[in-house]
Order: C-alpha cells, then structure tokens, then sequence
C-alpha cells in the first residue's frame, strides 16, 4: 500500500533502485525503478519510484544503477578480535588456540574489547552489515559500541566451565542486562563457550535458565571433525549428542560452524525442541584446511537454517559476509560436486531470510517488505566488474563486493552514505588501539585463557 501525499513526511524515501524482494514462497525477484518508504524505523512500503516522487519526506536517496537489499547478518563472530588480525597465521587449529590466540586473549581489558568492537563495527558497515551475532568476553563494552554506532546484533557473554559458576552467572546476567537496550536493537543470548570446555552439568543448567528466562543459546558446537572423533573416542557421542542429552537442543540455539556434524546427528537435529540454527564461516575452514564444510544441504533437508558468518578476524581476516555468500555457493558446489547446488539465489537466501532467522529476528529482519525493520543496505553495480548484468542474483552473488556498499541504514538510521562512515571516528580508534597492541599481544607471562586439546 502506497500512503498518500497528504499523509504526514516520511523518514525516509530511496527511489529508483532496484528492490531485492521474497515472495509468499521465499523465493529471490527483484522489483525494478522501486521506491522505499520508512517511516518509525520500519519499512512502510515498496512502491514504485513514480508513485513516490510526490510523496513528502524528511530525506531522500535518489539510487540509479543501485540494488536494495536488506541488511546483511553476521551470523558468527568475536568483533573485537579485529584486534588479533594478522597475529596468528598458518598454524593448525591447536596451535592457533594454545600458543597465540589463548595466551594474548589473557591480556584483555575491557578498553581492548571496546576499541576492536568499534573497529569491527566500522568494518562491518561499510561492508553492508547491519547486525552480528558476537560471542565474547567483556561484552558490555561491545553492547556500549553497538548502542553508540547504530547497528543491531544479538550479543552473549562467553564462558567456560574452568571459571566456575561465576562465569555461567555473569553470561546470564549480562543478557537479563541489555536484553532489549539500544532501543530494542540488542537482543541476548546464554554463551557457553562449547561442549569441549562447558562440561555437562554446566551445560544442563544452562538450557534451564535458557528455559526459565526466554533466552536464547549461542555456542560452538561440532566445529570440525577432529571435535567430532575426539568426543566419540573420549565419551562415546558426538558433540551434538551432547547438546541433546543435557537439553540445549530443547532451547533455541545457534551453532557455529558445525563441520563436524555426522549423519548420525541429523535426525537429532531434526527434532529438537526449539529453534535451531547453524552459522557457517567457510573462509576459517579453508585456511586451517578443515577437511569438511558446513553441511548446508543436509540441513536444509530436515529444516535447519544455515546463516553466514565470518567468525573472528583473527582466524578469517576480514568481517566480510559478502565474500562468505559468495565462498558458501563455491565451496558447497565443490563439497557435493554440484554445480547446481548451491546457487545465486540460494545463497542470497542464506545471506537475508535464514540468517535473520538464524539470529532470532525472523519475524522483523531479512527482507525489504511493510512491517520489517528497515536494514537496508544499498549496492552500486555500475562500476566494470559488475557489468554486463544478465543474472542481477548472479552478479550480486558473485560478481560484486563489499566495497560496492554505498549506503548502510539500520532502523531507518544512516551510518554510511556514499561510502561515508557517519557514526564512528575510524582514525580515532585505530590510534588509540595501536596504542595499546605492544601491551595485548605480549605472550612472555605464560598464561592462556584455556586448552585446548581435542
């Protein structure tokens, strides 16, 4: 429905784009010369750029040559090891965790965590993230970073059995905390770390209070398959065995990764209790030369959302989702050795509907449609790599990149236009956190977070 020009101005108008839009089917089309009516944060409606030109509003963005999309989802991530970029490279997993990662994340303070979040978040933007799921320590610095720069994301406090219960307590906490704040843009999840460092009964309590307070569970979970033989070999079940038996397939969860899961688990996953997700960042499996891949096609086969994700820069470099969209249909071609599968449209199905759903904001993000959230983010593809178009889902999939974001909006909210961070000081952070590096990657004290051994 397109409101009248007597109607009180609207936020926002973007006019004579190209609109991404779902059917009562959930597939991919594309709505062409469109117009996006926000009003109160929410998109109003999509309508055409002629029916809109008369239409008052507070701000207008004119888009020719440009596709709105809706925001893209970091499904996965530790925002503020943006901070690590770089630090640890061409190690095996346990090298990786044990001789770097671990014994520099001992050092963290929670200045450190707000710097690499903010950093993050910049990084994010401008590459046409409008919400992360992040899983971390410090979190409410993060929580701070997200009210300050605008976006959205789903953010939990991590922790390990080896911290006692206090750790399991402050996770919960924090999510009773800041459920809802940043005027509704944060939602919370309980964060155990995974089950080869949350032992069983830590586990068990944490699906009850998962159950007792409406929260969501957010943890690694059959990250590769080295995780998966191990847990068979030292307790006679898999990882996601694990889950099931102390009940955090009864809540709603969020799993990252997932390449270890076996076939044996699928029927488990089939039936949990509540909803369940699995995040998958495939460019951390290439470089540590995982042999396996998230298994995206047999989760979809029994119902399970798949949502992209980048993980940590520390292991994946970067917090580009674009360049995971366009790894998934890649590597999951060359996984079922299909080039059928998976496709453009696929894919841009896992980068908006499931992965909105992935994070518990189904009914509010992952579309441009009357009634969502508007988390839009607008692409320019006139530049030479992305022309010729004669797949527009193609092209966006595989042809364009992060750096074509031109505009963010998040809520009805700009935070880049024309490629113009408006909400945070880049320069700032980047000198204050380099400040700081020689004191954060100091690894001569001997300590480490945790082990890991699997």
């Amino acid at each position: 429905m397109t409101p009248s020009a007597t109607d009180s101005p609207a936020d926002l108008i973007i006019s004579a784009c190209t609109v991404l839009v779902h059917d009562d089917q959930e597939r991919i089309g594309f709505t062409r010369d469109a117009a996006i009516v926000v009003r109160d944060g929410a998109v109003e409606a999509v309508t055409t750029t002629a029916e809109a030109t008369d239409l008052p509003a507070a701000e207008r963005i004119h888009a020719p040559g440009q596709v709105a999309l809706p925001g893209l989802i970091n499904c996965h991530t530790h925002a503020p090891m943006v901070a690590l970029r770089g630090l640890a490279e061409d190690l095996p997993t346990e090298e990786w965790f044990n001789d770097v990662v671990w014994p520099v994340e001992s050092n963290l303070t929670a200045k450190d965590v707000e710097l690499g979040a903010r950093l993050a978040c910049a990084e994010m933007i401008r590459a046409g993230v409008t919400c992360f799921a992040d899983h971390y320590f410090a979190m409410d610095a993060v929580a701070q970073v997200v009210a300050d720069c605008g976006m959205r994301a789903l953010l939990g406090e991590a922790f390990f059995s080896s911290q006692g219960p206090e750790g399991r307590e402050r996770s919960l906490e924090f999510a009773l905390r800041h459920r809802g704040a940043a005027d509704g843009r944060i939602t919370t999840a309980l964060a155990p770390h995974a089950p080869y460092t949350v032992d069983d009964t830590d586990l068990a309590a944490t699906a009850r209070l998962a159950g007792e307070h409406g929260l969501p569970v957010h943890l690694h979970a059959a990250e590769n398959r080295d995780q998966t033989d191990t847990s068979l070999a030292r307790h006679g079940v898999t990882p996601i065995e694990v889950l099931e038996r102390t009940g955090i397939l009864d809540t709603d969860v969020l799993l990252a990764h997932g390449t270890g899961i076996a076939d044996r688990d699928l029927p488990l996953l089939q039936r949990a209790g509540g909803r369940t997700a699995v995040a998958s960042a495939p460019r951390g499996y290439l470089k540590f030369a995982w042999p396996d891949t998230t298994p995206v096609r047999a989760l979809r086969d029994i119902g399970v959302d798949v949502g992209l994700a980048t993980d940590g820069a520390a292991s994946n470099n970067n917090l580009d989702v674009w360049e995971s969209m366009a790894l998934t249909s890649l590597v999951q071609k060359s996984a079922e050795g299909d080039p059928r599968w998976l496709t453009s449209r696929q894919a841009l199905h896992h980068a908006t509907l499931q992965s909105a759903r992935a994070v518990g904001l189904g009914d509010s993000a992952g579309s441009i449609a009357p009634g969502r959230r508007a988390d839009i983010v607008l692409v320019d593809l006139t530049g030479p790599h992305t022309q010729p178009v004669h797949d527009l889902a193609a092209t966006l999939v595989h042809s364009a990149r992060s750096a074509d974001v031109r505009t963010t909006i998040v809520d009805g909210r700009i935070l880049m236009r024309d490629r113009e961070l408006l909400t945070i000081d880049v320069p700032a952070v980047v000198r204050e956190l380099e400040e700081r590096l020689p004191a954060l990657v100091d690894r001569g004290h001997g300590r480490r977070i945790q082990q890991y051994d699997t």
